[in-house]
């Protein structure tokens, strides 16, 4: 039969069945319900409340991307949706199933202009374009169902965010709610054996063939690996393909250093990536084949009509062409020092980024194998998905191709949030810092360890490097003027260190880390090599 609950304790309640246990938010008036439920739940589930909603669903983010798990950000309706806008915008771009509660005002004031607090029009049709799933509850009793709908879409195909929309008289509204659901079967296409018989076919008379893989490999490191090597394939990953195949194994590529591959390659693999930069720039081969598998139908067909086409997950399928390829894949020779020489090319290319690699290669010493690093839309950053190691999947944390600018610090406070075991690293810029600056209130407060690694060269750095050397020097609006570092930091009660030199960031970064709260070292730097000519 159920049990009375406001409309509050019923979305607590449907978390709780489902295993979330951490929600990032703020409260506010339309959600007080939903906050008085918290509270009264506080021993089950952390709140971790932001100074701004952006700061909550980057955070949400962040703990999606690392663990590869649902996470849940609640904000208010309105400015609140639109001030979470830019993360959720990211979440989307990068496949991330992060649960959105957003708040409304009372059922019987929306779309009607009355000027209620917090109004805009139509917001379930601004949530539907930045989600898979986006629906509006009517009673408590809806409230557990759409979370149970909202998180077996959230893992079934594409992962993407979901959101629930709850009115504020809904949230406050008692009534009898029935027995949480838990999630209905994810919905999985049927795997095509003669798809995956023609991919095997195909790809197993190949001579050179490559891999590239994009997010939706994270989860399946060990079937890419297999793969690589059954093919002695190269693996291509940049960004958000990065740490899905070893960066030590020998067929380990970063994007720019497989580009000498391209015109011998005579069969691309992509999994889970839309490989758009090679197929739309890299130059066109009647001879190369293209098969795709993508649990979306909807990208195979984008930049080049493949040649066979899997639409499945890869954990479904890697395994069945795996087992086929074990028929038709010709006998190949170890491809090892031919990869070698490729890596030692790149090593030297890639020279012109000295600056960039010197405090990567700090950063990486001090992370240790198991650490994880995010990027920022800063020159340390683009190169780090180009130059640095990465070890393992999901240690690599980037914005993706909605280059969202000061996503980094807030996203990398969810990250180790949700991963407290493991060192973390982000990496900014002064520019991109100060995006969620107040943000340090949060992670002193919640007792979050983020180690920050600020690069400050007092400019939005790229744009006038563009500036200057594409328009003319025409720098305009991107000189900065910076607050006192250590005095910021330091005033809100987080740890402040400066490092001059890679051997002292190694030193800030060991001493970061043995620390519970947050670190900022403050890195003061000039211009930068440009990673431009390798993209």
């Amino acid at each position: 039969m159920g049990e009375v609950m406001t409309g509050g304790e019923a979305t607590v309640a449907a978390l709780l069945r489902h295993g979330l246990g951490t929600v990032y938010g703020l409260p506010g008036i339309q959600n007080d319900w939903l906050y008085n439920a918290l509270y009264d739940a506080r021993d089950k589930v952390r709140v971790l409340h932001t100074r701004h909603e952006q700061g909550a669903a980057f955070m949400a983010l962040g703990a999606a991307l690392s663990t590869g798990r649902p996470s849940v950000c609640a904000v208010v309706p309105g400015p609140g949706l639109f001030n979470a806008g830019a993360a959720l915008a990211t979440a989307f771009a990068l496949n991330a199933p992060v649960l959105f509660l957003c708040g409304q005002i009372p059922r019987n004031a929306i779309g009607k202009g009355l000027g209620a607090l917090h109004e805009i029009p139509d917001q379930l049709a601004i949530l539907e374009q930045l989600t898979k799933f986006a629906k509006r509850a009517t009673r408590p009793a809806d409230i557990p169902i759409l979370v149970a709908e909202a998180l077996t879409a959230m893992c079934s195909g594409r992962p993407r965010p979901a959101a629930v929309e709850i009115p504020m008289d809904v949230l406050a509204e008692r009534e009898q709610v029935g027995e949480i659901p838990g999630l209905s079967e994810p919905n999985r296409p049927p795997l095509d054996a003669e798809a995956v018989e023609s991919a095997a076919r195909l790809l197993g008379q190949t001579q050179n063939p490559m891999i590239f893989v994009g997010n939706g490999a994270q989860g399946s490191s060990e079937l890419v690996g297999r793969l690589a090597e059954t093919l002695e394939a190269p693996v291509v990953g940049y960004r958000t393909g990065r740490g899905v195949l070893d960066s030590r194994h020998y067929l380990s590529c970063t994007l720019p250093e497989a580009r000498p591959l391209w015109q011998r390659c005579d069969a691309v693999l992509a999994l889970g990536t839309s490989v758009r930069g090679p197929l739309k720039g890299w130059g066109e081969s009647k001879q190369r084949k293209l098969v795709r598998i993508d649990v979306d139908p909807d990208v195979h067909g984008r930049h080049m009509t493949p040649d066979v086409s899997i639409v499945a997950t890869l954990e479904h399928a890697l395994p069945a062409l795996l087992e086929r390829l074990a028929a038709h894949n010709r006998d190949r020779s170890s491809r090892e020092q031919e990869m070698e020489r490729i890596h030692a090319d790149w090593r030297e290319r890639s020279k012109t980024l000295a600056p960039q690699i010197a405090w990567l290669e700090a950063i990486r010493h001090a992370l240790g194998e198991d650490g994880i690093f995010v990027d920022e839309l800063t020159q340390v950053g683009f190169a780090s998905r180009i130059v640095m190691p990465v070890y393992k999947p999901r240690t690599f944390i980037s914005t993706g191709y909605m280059g969202t600018l000061g996503y980094g610090f807030p996203t990398a406070l969810g990250v180790k949030s949700a991963r407290p075991e493991a060192l973390v690293v982000s990496v900014t810029g002064d520019g991109g810092f100060m995006f969620a600056v107040a943000e340090l209130a949060t992670a002193v407060q919640h007792e979050i360890g983020l180690v920050t690694v600020l690069f400050n060269n007092n400019q939005y750095g790229n744009v006038q490097q563009m500036q200057r050397s594409l328009y003319g020097g025409r720098v305009i609006a991107s000189d900065l003027v910076n607050p006192d570092f250590e005095q910021l930091v330091t005033s809100f009660g987080a740890n402040y260190s400066r490092a001059e030199s890679p051997d002292e960031l190694v030193k800030s970064l060991e001493s970061g880390f043995g620390s519970s709260l947050t670190t900022v070292i403050e890195v003061p730097v000039g211009d930068m090599p440009s990673v431009d000519a390798f993209r």
